[in-house]
């Protein structure tokens, strides 16, 4: 038989088996399972569009309603119904040009496609590890959308992990530096208008875990998540900002004093964001979990060989408190020559020059005390590279001639910072950024952010965001600690790599926390500082640690300015929510393990059967013997053999952590 003719026979018979498996139960029930088959989704059309998930036959969401509520009363359930369906499977690979967790993605998973008698189509993609769906809208001009509905509706009486919104005295709850804790909450005990922002993570009573947050995020509100008094979440959207105001003094941003009565103006021809849930059965398998990426809009840059993140030093958080030094430090130029002087030395890519190095409401005034030629030009002759850090709405308004100047200074990486909002206006403007910034070839980190949700597919070039609770906010409060640093693993992290800004100096016990000006005390200890490294996606690495302090300790530094930001391959080996993780991370035939915990001491034990064949040389990093009194205590340990199958038991102190890096031999 002709090989093409029986290969056509074979799609065709596996097309209408799926059909046949499609619509055999009933004629108004679509059904759907990932690849495996664990995962199982049912979809129909009563009131509104509805569905529910199944993992391992067990009904992990009830039937939780779609909907896209628009202006003259149209809706994707009036007077509407499901006209057509199909089912077709993907097998594919995404290369990753910036690879926060492996640079060959599996992208496999069952597509169904519904087609209905009004201009919509919903998708739902079903993977092993996931599920996720989205609206697409076919009508002709331009549509005002008043409303989304997006439930999520839970089986018994799970908890969730949810990091609420605190309301601004002076601005709507839809403003947020989206830097909360993540704590424990039972979901029924969040009412109506109490909301919180995306990702997620739900804990039934019994497993799988279910991250839900969104992805390809475009012309379009961001989805927060409000509480019903009940085992339910409902999606809820900021309205469009029709009126704003300059608000803030130093740090000036726009407030929005009136909001529209719809979310967006948009094409009427469109894919909506994706809704996605994230399952896992184990909770180690959350962190390593690339399902949001998966989804984000294809790069949109032809040729991203020139993106190149790696790790950078910052000093806002240290205030620049050098010292130690024959010059005042500050923000001046020796100041900066000394941290490009550490940056050569350790093996750093860049220097951050953070808020201060201009008049922030103009990027071309630059402070009397600096010189950028000379800082350029220095920095040019060491190698090392410079970063600006810049105001948003500051770049907004000199955008193309900001980055023209950024350009003639050599500049290849720049941060923008608060925003502080997701409404449409706002997740444009990360759009314009990045675009305008690619095409000088610039890479963008954007601070007082959202999470990426894709956008890094999308703008490879967009190498980092805040979008959390992190180092910084030890410089003026005790709410960071070792628990909140391992929980960013299993819910921030989903949707997203982020600049936390890890590597601080003055390690502090539970007990000895304090924010101190200049003088930042961070608790846990020192290894757990450097685990955070290997275990957080952060492409863009900043340490924000002392270059002073680093100076004193050349063996720590040249370990921790070495480490990669990219990868070929991340595992999870053992990993418990809130509690504690062990990450792997490949690089070439190095491996990278990193591990750290909560205020709880244990012992962890690292099996090395992820190892390819042969021998491996060890430099390891844990906690020393009296870590959980002097939280600073570390040692080093060289040339130890490691082979595939050995294991090593690992003692971590109190807000512990450990580094091993494998060298192949």
């Amino acid at each position: 038989m002709n090989p093409g003719i029986n290969k056509l026979r074979n799609l065709s018979l596996c097309t209408i088996f799926l059909m046949v498996n499609l619509i055999a139960f009933s004629n108004d029930t679509l059904r759907v399972s990932s690849p495996s088959g664990k995962i199982f989704v049912k979809v129909w059309m009563g009131k509104q569009l509805t569905y529910t998930i199944s993992y391992d036959n067990k009904t992990i969401l009830k039937p939780s309603s779609i909907d896209l509520l628009m202006e003259n009363s149209r809706a994707l359930s009036l007077n509407n119904a499901i006209r057509s369906s199909s089912v077709k499977k993907f097998s594919e690979q995404i290369i990753s040009p910036v690879p926060e967790k492996r640079r060959i993605i599996p992208d496999v998973y069952n597509l169904l496609s519904i087609g209905f008698r009004q201009p919509f189509k919903v998708e739902f993609r079903v993977y092993d590890d996931g599920v996720a769906y989205r609206i697409s809208t076919l009508y002709k001009d331009s549509v005002y959308i008043n409303n989304e509905v997006a439930e999520f509706s839970f089986p018994g009486t799970p908890s969730i992990y949810i990091p609420l919104v605190q309301k601004r005295e002076d601005a709507d709850i839809f403003h947020t530096s989206f830097e909360e804790e993540y704590p424990l909450r039972k979901m029924d005990a969040l009412l109506d208008g109490m909301i919180g922002y995306t990702p997620v993570l739900v804990a039934p009573e019994s497993d799988p875990k279910i991250g839900i947050t969104e992805s390809d995020l475009e012309d379009y509100p961001g989805m927060f998540l409000g509480g019903t008094g009940t085992s339910k979440l409902k999606g809820v959207f900021a309205g469009y900002p029709l009126e704003e105001q300059v608000s803030g003094d130093t740090y000036k941003q726009l407030k929005v004093t009136k909001r529209a009565s719809y979310i967006a103006r948009t094409k009427g021809t469109r894919s909506l964001p994706w809704r996605v849930l994230l399952i896992a059965g184990e909770d180690k398998d959350l962190p390593g979990n690339d399902i949001v990426y998966r989804l984000g809009a294809p790069s949109r840059i032809a040729d991203a060989s020139w993106v190149k993140p790696g790790n950078l030093t910052d000093e806002w958080i240290i205030d620049l408190n050098l010292f130690n030094v024959p010059f005042r430090a500050g923000l001046n130029t020796a100041s900066y020559k000394y941290y490009i002087d550490f940056a050569k030395r350790f093996g750093f890519d860049r220097v951050m020059m953070d808020a201060g190095w201009s008049d922030n409401d103009d990027l071309f005034k630059v402070i009397p005390a600096i010189s950028m030629d000379t800082l350029t030009a220095y920095a040019k002759e060491k190698g090392i590279k410079i970063c600006m850090w810049t105001l948003a709405m500051t770049l907004d308004r000199q955008l193309e001639g900001a980055l023209e100047q950024f350009n003639k200074w050599g500049i290849d990486f720049i941060m923008t910072d608060f925003m502080d909002r997701d409404d449409q206006k706002t997740v444009n403007f990360y759009q314009r950024v990045a675009k305008a910034c690619a095409d000088h070839k610039i890479m963008i980190m954007y601070h007082g952010a959202f999470a990426p949700k894709g956008f890094n597919r999308t703008w490879p070039n967009a190498v980092g965001r805040e979008g959390l609770l992190g180092s910084e906010y030890n410089m003026w409060s005790t709410r960071v600690n070792p628990g909140h640093d391992v929980m960013l693993a299993f819910t921030r992290m989903l949707a997203g790599g982020f600049d936390y800004e890890p590597g601080m100096f003055n390690n502090a016990t539970k007990n000895g926390t304090r924010p101190v000006a200049g003088i930042v005390t961070s608790p846990g200890t020192r290894s757990h500082q450097l685990a955070m490294f290997i275990v957080y996606d952060s492409p863009m690495q900043i340490f924000a640690g002392n270059p002073s302090d680093g100076m004193r300790e050349p063996e720590f530094m040249e370990l921790l300015g070495n480490l990669p930001t990219l990868w070929d391959e991340t595992i999870i080996p053992d990993a418990k929510v809130a509690e504690y993780i062990v990450s792997a991370r490949k690089k070439g035939n190095d491996w990278f393990i990193g591990g750290m915990c909560d205020w709880t001491p244990r012992d962890v034990t690292v099996k090395f059967d992820f190892l390819d064949a042969g021998i491996y040389r060890a430099t390891i990093c844990k906690d020393g013997i009296n870590a959980d009194r002097y939280a600073s205590d570390y040692v080093i340990q060289k040339n130890v053999i490691i082979k595939n199958n050995d294991a090593m038991k690992i003692h971590l102190a109190p807000g512990g952590g450990f580094l091993i890096r494998l060298e192949k031999q």
